[in-house]
Parts: C-alpha cells; sequence; structure tokens
C-alpha cells in the first residue's frame, strides 16, 4: 500500500462511488485514513456492511443503492449534508466484451446507465454546493479504454471515452467557479469487476492483443493513490486531464 498522507482530508466531505469492494473501497478507505468524512456507496449492502466494520471510528457513512437510480442520488446526497468538498464516481461494470455487431440494447443501455449516466447525475447534484464553495474537486474513473478501442467491447469502450469528454465539459465550464474535474484511466487492476468475454470474434481480435500488450495487473491502492491525489489540493493546477494509470499500457 502506498504511504497515506496524514490530515490531507482533515474537515472535508467526500462521496466515494463503489465503495464497497476494488479501487472504490481502496479510495475511501485512504480518504478515511487521510481525515476525511466519507459517503460510501454501493449496490451491494454487505460490501458496506464489511468497510463499515474495517473503518469503525473512522467518519463513514453508507448510502446502498445503484448510482444509476436517482433515488439513489438523493440519498447520497441527503447524507452528505450542507458541504461536499469532493466526488469520486468510481462505479462502473463492463460490456462482456461484444464487438459493435453483437451487442445488444440491453447491454449498451446498462452500461451507460451506470457509467456515464449515474457519474452526470451525481456530479449535477454536487455541483451548487460546490459552487457556492467556491471550490471542489470530481475525479471521475474512466478506463484504458477511453484511450483505445482494444481493451473492451463496444459499449464499455463508447462509454469511457463519453466519461472523459464529460470530464473536460465540466472542467471547462465550472474551473472559473473554482471546480475541478478529472479523470483516472487504470488499466488492469485487481477487482471484482466481472469481465467475461462473450463473443467468439472478440476473444480472437481483442485476445492476443491483450496477451502481448498488457502491462502487470495493479493494485486498487494504486489507483486510490492517483484518485486521493486528484481529490487533493496536491494537484491544484490540473484541471480536465486523463491520468492513465496503467503501467504504461496506453503507450503501447
Amino acid at each position: 500500500m502506498t504511504d497515506t498522507t496524514a490530515g490531507r482530508f482533515t474537515g472535508r466531505t467526500i462521496i466515494v462511488t463503489g465503495a464497497g469492494s476494488g479501487i472504490g473501497r481502496a479510495t475511501a478507505t485512504r480518504i478515511a485514513n487521510e481525515g476525511g468524512r466519507v459517503i460510501a456507496t454501493d449496490v451491494v449492502a454487505e460490501r458496506l456492511d464489511a468497510l463499515r466494520s474495517e473503518l469503525e471510528g473512522f467518519a463513514l457513512e453508507t448510502v446502498v443503492g445503484d448510482v444509476a437510480a436517482s433515488e439513489t442520488i438523493d440519498a447520497i446526497i441527503a447524507a452528505a449534508g450542507d458541504r461536499i468538498d469532493g466526488l469520486a464516481n468510481v462505479a462502473g461494470i463492463m460490456d462482456a466484451f461484444l464487438p459493435p455487431d453483437e451487442v445488444d440494447d440491453a447491454m449498451w443501455e446498462r452500461v451507460f446507465s451506470v457509467n456515464v449516466t449515474g457519474p452526470m447525475r451525481l456530479t449535477r447534484a454536487v455541483l451548487p454546493l460546490m459552487i457556492a464553495a467556491g471550490k471542489g474537486a470530481v475525479v471521475n474513473v474512466a478506463s484504458e479504454a477511453a484511450l483505445k478501442a482494444s481493451a473492451a467491447g463496444a459499449a464499455y469502450t463508447s462509454s469511457k471515452h463519453a466519461i472523459a469528454g464529460y470530464t473536460k465539459s465540466v472542467a471547462f465550464f465550472h474551473g472559473p467557479q473554482g471546480i475541478r474535474a478529472n479523470a483516472v484511466a487504470p488499466g488492469a487492476v485487481a477487482t471484482n469487476i466481472e469481465a467475461p468475454m462473450r463473443s467468439e470474434y472478440a476473444a480472437r481480435r481483442v485476445g492476443p492483443i491483450m496477451q502481448t500488450t498488457i502491462p502487470p495487473v495493479a493494485q486498487p491502492e494504486q489507483l486510490a493513490s492517483a484518485i486521493t491525489w486528484l481529490l487533493s489540493d496536491d494537484s491544484a493546477n490540473v484541471n480536465g486531464a486523463v491520468l492513465p494509470s496503467d503501467g504504461g499500457w496506453s503507450v503501447v
């Protein structure tokens, strides 16, 4: 685990989605250990219960729900209260590596609802408080698939390109109001996100590329390090960036 910075988030309230496992859990844990108040949300209650037990004594509140659902957004904002300093949109789902001619409407719509619409709605909900405070940081988890087409299927790749563009839009429109928006683009990370390859054609097309180019799998804590840096004042002059955290995969 990378070294923490004591007190870096003291007095700050940070929302973390997908906080029950993987990158979200590592991010929530690091923020709590650095003094922040964390509003942790996940679709699986048992994961949040485990996080609460692990972080007993820390400033942690949990919200169970699907980030794509408006009622979950409302519950997150209610739990946060009248101060929100940062938002880490980590929750996401994969697309079974379905190519454009195989992806169905249900897969496309579900991937976009979680990977794009949910983060958009939650960002839209936190912006008024951040604008009123004159300061705030939003970090979206994009993907290697935001940088290239050979890391996933059509729906996931399109959704991550979309979230990269949305990140830049938030930075452009709200930067003058004190808001910073950035994205982290992970490569392979040791998480429990399901990534089956249900297309025979994709296996033939994508498989050999990934086998020969993908760097070693990263640990969630390595991504949490990048995310918390972007959430903190340590990155005060960084806005609108899409930061690869992929072991160099994007340069291959």
